[in-house]
This record gives structure tokens, C-alpha cells and sequence, in this order.
């Protein structure tokens, strides 16, 4: 009998995708009415070089082992405890001008000083660009009450506290949130979950994982014994790693025998 759900957060209930995706178009429009750069190109220019970078740094192993993607670095400070995010924290703001200057230069445009500008303006406009799936607060108001919840999620606490900040509604559902930073390891490690079902004095047949990431959390949650949902909202074809179930939406999790 299922007592608990445990819940990914950035693409499983925030549409973070979006989310960064509108923030890339908006600052990448910036170019375009500077100097008439395609803000198509240039956004997949910046993406390059950002992951190029990113991969570059000493940090990389850490940030993988966390969850912390290239994107995520663009707008995050980091301002967490600890030496590798203390690196991080001091890393970033080059990172972001020269991810940004890159990808103009690639356009041809040699402009350092804006480079910088995009690089300030993409944090301010990921911000105000928050979105949440439209069936997120069904399926939590049906759930919640009826089952433990809690909150599992990749990344920065100072960085994934700040996506609660700017959609706080979601917050009061659950129980416990659990973010990977603070506690030392990410999905898919089987740790990260153990942890999770010890805050909630649940057995690994009493609770169940929801996400959209094979890899992180329908693998970790396979390697702790924890059955899982995958929401597949795009129709991906799967890898090696099989989910308990497979939903094309969230709301899917309701009008199953799942719970």
C-alpha cells in the first residue's frame, strides 16, 4: 500500500524547460535589437558555449554528482555552504559573460561589454519567467492529505529555494523537501532516496518516485527499490532503465490503479 509520493520538481511539476527557454528568447531579442543578430542562433550559439565551459571547470564532477546543469549555472549564485559551491559562487559570473561573449563572437560581433549586459540580463529575466504545468496543483490538491509528500530534487538549495521563492504555492504541499546540494549526493545515487524514506518512516514498497528523468530519478529510484512513475510528456523513446509505469501527463497518476 502506497503511504508516501516522492516528487521531482523541474520538468515533473515546474516547466523549467520553458521556463529557460523564454528567458534565452527574451535576453536573445536584446541581440537582435542591438545589432539584428538571429536571437534563434545566437541562443543555440550560447548554449554551446555554455556547455563547452561548464565542462571545462573543475567543478564539473561535482555539479554532475549534484545535478546541476550548464543552463542552471546562467542564473545561479550558489551562495551555498561548502567549498565546491563556494567555487561555483566564484566561477559563475565569468562563466556567464564569457558564455554570452562567446556566443556573439560566434555571430560575429566582438563585444565584450554587452556580452556582460546579456549575461546580468538572463538571471533577471529567468525569474520573472516561472512556469508550472497546468495539472501541478490538481494533482497535489487530490493527493495531498491522503498521502506523505515530499519534495526530491537535483541542484543548488540556494538556486532550487529560489524556483520555490517565485512559485510558492507549491511549497505547502509537502511534507519534506529533500535537495541534493544540501544533502551531499544526487539522484540517481540510492542514498539520496534511503534519506527520503527515512524522513518519511515509510518501507520502499510504501512509497512510489514520479518524475520525467530515466536517468536520474526513475534510476535512482530502480537502485533503491522504490517503484516509479515516468512522465513522458514528449513520447521519448525509453533507454535501458524501465520505469514500475508510464504516464504522458501528470494527471495520468490519478486515474490509475497506481495509487
Amino acid at each position: 500500500m502506497i503511504k508516501a509520493i516522492l516528487f521531482d520538481l523541474d520538468d515533473t511539476l515546474l516547466w523549467d524547460e520553458k521556463s529557460i527557454k523564454e528567458a534565452f528568447k527574451a535576453t536573445c531579442e536584446l541581440a537582435w535589437k542591438k545589432y539584428g543578430i538571429n536571437p534563434v542562433l545566437l541562443e543555440e550559439k550560447v548554449r554551446e558555449n555554455a556547455q563547452a565551459l561548464y565542462e571545462s571547470y573543475d567543478t564539473y564532477t561535482f555539479t554532475q554528482m549534484i545535478g546541476i546543469n550548464p543552463f542552471e549555472g546562467l542564473w545561479g549564485n550558489f551562495s551555498d555552504e561548502g567549498e565546491s559551491f563556494h567555487k561555483l559562487s566564484e566561477i559563475a559570473p565569468a562563466y556567464r559573460k564569457e558564455a554570452w561573449t562567446n556566443g556573439l563572437k560566434d555571430l560575429g560581433i566582438d563585444d565584450p561589454a554587452f556580452g556582460y549586459e546579456l549575461a546580468e540580463a538572463f538571471p533577471m529575466i529567468r525569474k520573472e519567467k516561472a512556469f508550472v504545468y497546468g495539472d501541478t496543483f490538481r494533482v497535489l490538491d487530490q493527493l495531498k492529505g491522503n498521502y506523505q509528500l515530499l519534495l526530491l530534487t537535483n541542484g543548488s538549495p540556494d538556486l532550487q529555494q529560489t524556483k520555490l521563492d517565485i512559485t510558492p504555492e507549491i511549497v505547502p504541499y509537502f511534507d519534506h523537501i529533500v535537495v541534493s546540494g544540501a544533502f551531499g549526493k544526487g539522484k540517481p545515487d540510492p542514498s539520496i532516496f534511503e534519506h527520503a524514506l527515512e524522513l518519511l518512516s515509510v518501507q520502499k514498497d510504501e512509497a512510489l518516485m514520479v518524475g520525467d528523468n530515466l536517468m536520474t530519478d526513475i534510476l535512482g529510484a530502480s537502485r533503491a527499490g522504490i517503484n516509479s512513475v515516468w512522465v513522458n510528456r514528449k513520447q521519448q523513446e525509453r533507454n535501458e532503465v524501465v520505469p514500475t509505469y508510464e504516464i504522458s501527463h501528470l494527471e495520468e497518476l490519478l486515474h490509475t490503479s497506481i495509487i
